[in-house]
């Protein structure tokens, strides 16, 4: 148990890998926590079976660990609430939580663990929880998190984002750090989203790269000229630069591009191959957040301005029918700059 965190009650909404993983890391350090997920089906069966094999196979889910689909029983007494869904289906999410978490008197800060852009308003998760729940701390809790990494226990390092006091931020950190993860705060809200959601964009491409067998040095220039696209895209959106030369930046970049456990990257990787993009989408289990996230900053950075070279290749690889190759050439024949520059 962590060793000078508060006595909180958790709830995390949404049963998927991540939101599974960090339940236990909480159940761990000794918390009272409940796991919330989306189906009623789903929670009956890990609740039976002590498992969720359908996204986190092999770890089993203590007796401590409370299991429901009923989220008003779930919100009773939580103090801090993490959501664990889809950018696109935060907002209905939310929803739930409004109309259903009756018993929330006790609720301090509601946390995204979502890393994306709605694709409808191009809003953060932050501002989609604070439109739908006015008067709830939001933040969130983003960095190079693989799921089983966490479930097992090994280290990792993450930064939890807020816009509110530094005194409720310090309060959660406490209560959420321990010997294998370690938690940093900030309150540049905005920059830790942006870096969260874009690196997805550029996973995709860095699997794209090795679909296509383009070697380590193609690999490298992606990785540096995709870092600078960042702080370009997030710096013009309002996020401090030096945010994305940390962990919810540079960090999640570099996990996501090269872990051979990202969704994002495997999903380039088959299009760099030749797989149809269509194809890769039907009747997958998990979302692969960067599909919707490009579509979502292509259509902020052309209604604010920012140019974003290789964003603007991987939308049209996944919405115009661009093949890679193509992308790679349109991307080598920009005209010549110093490196300082765009």
């Amino acid at each position: 148990m962590s060793g000078s965190g508060p006595a909180l009650k958790f709830a995390v909404v949404g049963a998927g890998a991540w939101g599974t993983a960090f339940a236990l890391h909480l159940v761990r350090l000794g918390h009272p926590v409940s796991l919330v997920p989306r189906r009623p089906e789903h929670a009956a069966l890990l609740a039976a079976s002590r498992q969720n094999e359908e996204y986190l196979p092999g770890q089993k889910l203590p007796a401590e660990l409370q299991i429901t689909a009923d989220l008003a029983v779930a919100m009773r007494g939580v103090g801090v609430l993490f959501l664990a869904c889809p950018a696109q289906a935060l907002r209905e999410t939310a929803g739930r939580l409004r109309a259903e978490g009756a018993g929330a008197a006790n609720l301090r800060l509601v946390v995204s663990l979502t890393k994306g852009l709605e694709v409808a308003t191009h809003l953060r998760p932050s501002e989609v929880m604070a439109a739908v729940l006015p008067g709830v701390g939001v933040g969130v809790l983003t960095g190079p998190t693989n799921a089983a990494e966490v479930a097992r226990g090994l280290p990792v390092a993450m930064v939890l984002a807020t816009g509110g006091s530094a005194g409720a931020a310090g309060e959660i950190q406490a209560a959420v750090s321990s010997a294998t993860l370690r938690v940093y705060t900030t309150d540049d809200l905005a920059g830790a989203e942006f870096g969260g959601a874009l690196k997805n964009i550029y996973a995709i491409a860095a699997g794209c790269c090795e679909g296509l067998g383009l070697g380590d040095n193609a690999n490298a220039a992606l990785l540096t000229r995709a870092l600078a696209e960042m702080v370009r895209v997030g710096t013009t959106l309002g996020a401090r630069p030096e945010t994305f030369y940390g962990l919810s930046g540079f960090g999640d970049l570099v996990a996501t591009c090269y872990g051979g456990w990202s969704r994002n990257r495997a999903f380039g990787l088959r299009i760099g191959e030749g797989a149809a993009v269509a194809e890769l989408l039907a009747h997958r289990k998990t979302v692969v957040e960067g599909y919707q996230t490009t579509e979502a900053f292509a259509g902020l950075c052309a209604r604010m301005g920012i140019d974003a070279p290789i964003l603007r290749e991987i939308h049209a690889i996944l919405f115009q029918g661009r093949r890679p190759a193509e992308a790679l050439a349109a991307l080598m024949a920009r005209g010549l700059k110093q490196e300082s520059s765009s």
